[in-house]
């Protein structure tokens, strides 16, 4: 079983007449996913890839019944494009766009705060992909993934998609993997959806993918310490990145402290979590340590 989608989610694309809205619209189609909208304001009554195009979330939801949406609109106008999301009742909101402000990040996460029910994943983040509903919203390729037992949560974007194969190699598969994004400030955290694979039952183990920058990690150890009840086996980038430099991802400088990866892994390690070693038999190390 998957979460936050499930064969009856129906996205919308927000910026689906860009040049990334309209390649990822194609695969996603191509994966089994359910796009039924699109929305560029001013662009209503076209199509894309046979998708209809609306001006507005509002049109496009109550002629369709979307009740997702993937956003690929550039960086100055990805706030309002979440508040219109969330402003019309859609529940699961991912957010590919990179180099969104801080502050309209901050601006962001107060409304979806009030909103409460709304789960936004990103920004600057590959997105989220569900094997066993054939459901994929973002970038992530499809074709190396297969159903299976083991999730995934990544701060990182390509390295998700090496672990992925692997487990896909390995026999395992993924029930869901999210791409949580880079950045400083994110619509959710580890612990967000670590809760969601904590009461999936179908979610047997889960492999967290962390990286230098923040105390992210560090949170979601004591979680897993205290709450969570299945395994988990972490991978942590970074181990050689030089103190000050920022590295890709906004979220992504060490300034000193228990942000390194040294201290992350000691952080995960004092909480009982079993740290991979090698990214490249990751694979064969969950399977070994899960016991799958």
């Amino acid at each position: 079983m998957a979460i936050l989608v499930n064969e009856n989610t129906m996205v919308l694309v927000q910026g689906i007449t860009g040049k990334e809205g309209a390649f990822h619209t194609k695969q996603m189609l191509n994966y089994g996913t359910k796009v039924v909208a699109g929305v560029t304001p001013g662009k209503g009554g076209q199509e894309i890839e046979g998708v209809p195009v609306f001006n507005t979330v509002e049109e496009a939801a109550k002629e369709t019944g979307a009740n997702a949406s993937v956003i690929f609109v550039p960086a100055p106008f990805a706030r309002d494009a979440i508040f219109e999301a969330a402003g019309e009742g859609i529940k699961v909101i991912v957010c590919i766009t990179e180099g969104i402000p801080a502050l309209d990040m901050i601006k962001v996460k107060s409304y979806l705060r009030d909103k409460g029910d709304v789960t936004l994943i990103g920004p600057n983040c590959p997105g989220l992909i569900a094997p066993g509903v054939r459901c994929k919203m973002g970038i992530m390729p499809g074709d190396i993934h297969t159903p299976g037992p083991i999730g995934v949560v990544s701060r990182s974007g390509t390295l998700t998609y090496e672990i992925d194969y692997q487990l896909t190699c390995s026999g395992l598969g993924q029930s869901t993997c999210i791409g949580i994004g880079g950045d400083a400030i994110l619509g959710s955290n580890f612990i967000d959806i670590l809760i969601l694979f904590n009461e999936d039952e179908e979610t047997k183990g889960v492999v967290l993918v962390g990286e230098i920058g923040g105390a992210a990690e560090q949170e979601a150890a004591k979680y897993v310490k205290n709450h969570f009840k299945k395994p988990v086996v972490a991978f942590i980038a970074g181990r050689t990145a030089p103190k000050d430099k920022r590295m890709g991802h906004a979220g992504a400088i060490i300034s000193g402290g228990q942000d390194t990866a040294e201290e992350k892994i000691k952080a995960l390690r004092s909480e009982g979590i079993f740290i991979a070693e090698d990214l490249g038999t990751l694979g064969k190390t969950v399977k070994d340590v899960m016991g799958l």
